[in-house]
């Protein structure tokens, strides 16, 4: 572990599709395959992991010390991917929802079980047609408890760092809403509206009937946290608001003790605090990878700035955007953040002018590293106008009904999955060798 404690993480989600666009159900044959080829090369096999659906299937970078590193880490696995796709004669499907309608197959597993009871099976169900990236920042050794939230012997530095890094997590929220859309389509359907968000987080005030609409507590954003007493607060709220939901849906609790359940994995907010030790933001649409690498930079580089200049991470009324003033860094109110500026971010997105005045600020902040600068300009046109891959999409499969037919969202399917081969391609052609990279690290991370 490095002293500073700025290792990164990420976890990406993936459908799988046949030839021809098609879902396939052929996870666990094409997990196994993931796992041989890892053995063979003395990597993890958890670095390939089952979701939920036999449909979609996950990989988890190892913990890294630079987004060099990371860059290098991710493409390793997504090479093995592609591989086993050509082997089985699949393709991999890199964004956010399936275009068209499908009916997943679930895995016959309690965990999996006892949220479908208590989430409702309707709602559960768009939980497997969306897919996700998690971006997982480091905490200092030790300060995560799995049973308390906060060990009570940590010190006053790292409890601050703590705090800094969640709170600075959950100003990017909505940044990370408009930045990532990616496939404007589900069922069928396009809406204007960043599809995953709405059918995987929900919000009743808004009516986006998504999985946890009427359990934001576990699945919505969560408030700033003044204290770290404020932080376990909300963290134990959170975890009888779960049971409670159990309770009210008929699922005994013991069910979901039998499972694993703590104090921690009771809950899917878009950022949570993790038991490996880290924050973890949820909130991005799975996407290409320069797109998802350009999400890392932008968020990891913000953090390393937080930590290298000691930054104190505050809501400030009124405040819209990020500014910085001295070592705090003042962020926008959390009424603002999870209300106005999150419906702006899901509906209009980047051409809403507060969204783009936010986004800005945060590009500002942290773009201080030059290594990462070339990633980051994937989020704007030589204009200097925001772009997204939903943006692109719509360009290229442009509908005067709302509604895509079976004949294009296949099609469109394909397009990606060729898309995500030629960025694997063009990204590790340009990646030094590895004994060139670990000799630059400590260049990577002044």
């Amino acid at each position: 572990m490095k002293d500073n404690n700025s290792r990164l993480g990420l976890e990406q989600e993936f459908f799988i599709v046949d030839t021809e666009g098609f879902l396939s159900h052929r996870a666990d044959e094409f997990l196994e395959n993931c796992w041989n080829i890892a053995q063979a090369s003395d990597r993890p096999t958890n670095c390939f992991a089952p979701e939920f659906v036999k449909s979609i299937v996950e990989i988890n970078t190892v913990p890294v010390n630079s987004f060099a590193e990371l860059t290098t880490e991710y493409l390793d696995l997504l090479k093995i991917l592609l591989k086993v796709a050509r082997q089985l004669e699949l393709r991999v499907y890199p964004l956010s929802t399936y275009p068209l309608y499908a009916t997943p197959v679930m895995r016959n597993k309690p965990n999996y079980h006892l949220q479908v009871r208590t989430v409702g099976e309707g709602r559960f169900d768009n939980a497997a047609k969306c897919t996700g990236t998690h971006i997982h920042l480091d905490l200092p050794d030790n300060v995560v408890d799995r049973q308390i939230g906060i060990a009570y012997d940590s010190s006053p530095e790292a409890r601050n760092r703590v705090l800094n890094i969640y709170n600075l997590a959950t100003a990017f929220d909505a940044a990370i809403i408009a930045l990532s859309r990616a496939c404007p389509f589900y069922d069928g359907t396009v809406a204007g509206k960043a599809m995953r968000t709405i059918h995987y987080r929900g919000s009743k005030e808004f009516s986006w009937q998504g999985v946890y609409t009427e359990l934001q507590s576990v699945g919505g954003l969560m408030p700033y946290a003044e204290t770290v007493e404020d932080l376990i607060r909300q963290l134990f709220h959170r975890y009888h608001s779960w049971l409670q939901a159990m309770e009210l849906a008929g699922v005994a609790r013991q069910m979901f003790l039998d499972s694993g359940g703590e104090l921690l994995t009771a809950g899917w907010n878009p950022i949570r605090l993790n038991s490996i030790g880290t924050v973890e933001l949820r909130g991005a649409d799975s996407n290409y990878p320069q797109i998802t690498l350009a999400l890392v930079a932008l968020v990891s580089e913000a953090a390393n700035r937080v930590r290298r200049e000691n930054i104190t991470v505050r809501p400030k009324t009124g405040a819209k955007t990020f500014e910085l003033q001295g070592q705090e860094l003042s962020v926008p109110e959390f009424d603002y953040l999870n209300n106005e500026l999150l419906y702006a971010a899901v509906t209009e997105g980047i051409q809403n002018a507060a969204v783009k005045d936010y986004l800005d600020s945060i590009l500002e902040f942290s773009c201080q590293n030059c290594q990462t600068n070339k990633y980051l300009t994937e989020f704007k046109t030589k204009l200097g106008q925001y772009t997204t891959t939903e943006t692109q999409l719509l360009k290229k499969f442009p509908t005067t009904t709302g509604t895509i037919s079976q004949e294009k969202g296949l099609a469109l399917v394909r397009y990606c999955c060729d898309r995500l081969e030629e960025e694997v391609n063009y990204l590790s052609s340009q990646q030094p060798d590895k004994e060139a990279l670990m000799t630059n690290l400590d260049e990577v991370n002044e």
